[in-house]
């Protein structure tokens, strides 16, 4: 077996209310997809993440565009051989849109092995459980949006099934964003998990405070409290909070986690395959983590990690996003994971991802590479 076409393409959304955390606004919602075909008449496909950026998706398009000699033409179910040739660091990977490059391809070419063996991709990678409990992922601020607003909000996402809730904090003064996450504890009452997320807004100093603060709130965690690159300070929150702090979303490769584990004193890792450099990094930072007795989280995709989680031992908890967050998103996916009525998530059952594309939603950005015949 051998790859003969590679094809990139961008899916981008308005939304209908630009939506804010902490530190960024979000006027819209972007999808990367990378297909690779092979000889055999398989495809894998890969979903990128959202690049904050504009131009994010041409510049990962343009990555995969370089790096088609070293996919074309190769066996694809080696995986490792083909991400140690993809990953140049003066050049291609480490931080940035470049490693989210490397990752896509990582995830179609994973998509193949688990399609070539007839087996859904938990399965294929240990499948460990077939349930996960689940979060939404919301509570966003928005031009307009009041605490009532948001009580709303929240209760609406329990009324899916969701044991647990995520809500954005560190946009607002610390008094007031602690009047919100009062009123959403208020909202869905003791039984329902409430997480939190900074994305990196406050000093060392504020998110102490603010820590301390909500520990009377029964916090299930608080993530990304301050810059990601802040190795020390989230070392120093973590220690001075009985709250678990969460963070990985912005790192990269084992290497990074590697850093994290070993100098922070995080309790929980939010490490996501669509960034980090894709599935075959990730078993490795879930077994490194798993040695150090943390749990992973998954930032990102449900479609992309309910699998990954479902195969490990440490896996906690998946992400899952409502439409009114990722508007779109979910149009393209002719079937996608979602709660069941006990609020758990379950992998697909279908052999691979489980990607199912559909062809008529318009794309922005495309291009088809193929081997000469």
């Amino acid at each position: 077996m051998r790859t003969v076409g590679l094809r990139f393409s961008s899916y981008r959304w308005q939304r209908p209310r630009p939506i804010h955390n902490g530190l960024f606004t979000y006027s819209e919602a972007c999808v990367g997809l990378v297909e690779i075909e092979t000889d055999e008449g398989v495809t894998g496909y890969g979903l990128t993440t959202d690049p904050l950026i504009g131009n994010g998706n041409l510049i990962i398009s343009e990555t995969i565009r370089t790096l088609a000699p070293v996919i074309l033409g190769k066996d694809p179910l080696r995986h490792e051989l083909i991400w140690a040739d993809l990953w140049r660091p003066k050049l291609i990977g480490r931080r940035g849109l470049t490693t989210r490059a490397i990752s896509a391809v990582d995830i179609a070419l994973w998509d193949i092995k688990a399609k070539v063996a007839g087996l859904p991709l938990h399965v294929l990678l240990g499948g460990y459980r077939e349930r996960i409990p689940g979060y939404v992922a919301g509570g966003y601020y928005e031009e307009g949006k009041g605490i009532d607003e948001l009580r709303e909000e929240i209760s609406g996402y329990v009324k899916l099934g969701a044991g647990a809730i995520k809500m954005k904090i560190g946009g607002m003064r610390i008094r007031e964003d602690v009047e919100r996450v009062a009123a959403v504890r208020d909202a869905v009452g003791p039984d329902v998990d409430i997480l939190l997320d900074a994305n990196g807004a406050y000093t060392v100093f504020d998110a102490v405070k603010v820590a301390r603060a909500l520990e009377p709130l029964d916090i299930f965690w608080f993530e990304e409290p301050i810059h990601p690159e802040d190795y020390e300070g989230l070392a120093r929150v973590a220690g001075s909070t009985t709250i678990p702090i969460a963070a990985g979303e912005n790192e990269y490769t084992k290497h990074g986690f590697r850093d994290l584990i070993e100098r922070t004193g995080v309790s929980i890792l939010n490490a996501d395959a669509q960034i980090l450099g894709g599935i075959t990094e990730f078993l490795k930072v879930a077994a490194y983590a798993q040695a150090h007795n943390i749990p992973i989280a998954p930032h990102g995709h449900p479609h992309i990690h309910t699998p990954l989680v479902a195969a490990i031992p440490n896996g906690l908890i998946i992400e899952y996003y409502p439409s009114s967050v990722v508007p779109g998103a979910s149009a393209m996916l002719r079937r996608t994971v979602g709660f069941d009525s006990d609020g758990y998530v379950r992998p697909l059952d279908e052999a691979g991802l489980g990607i199912d594309i559909d062809p008529e939603v318009p794309r922005d950005l495309h291009f088809d590479m193929r081997l000469p015949v």
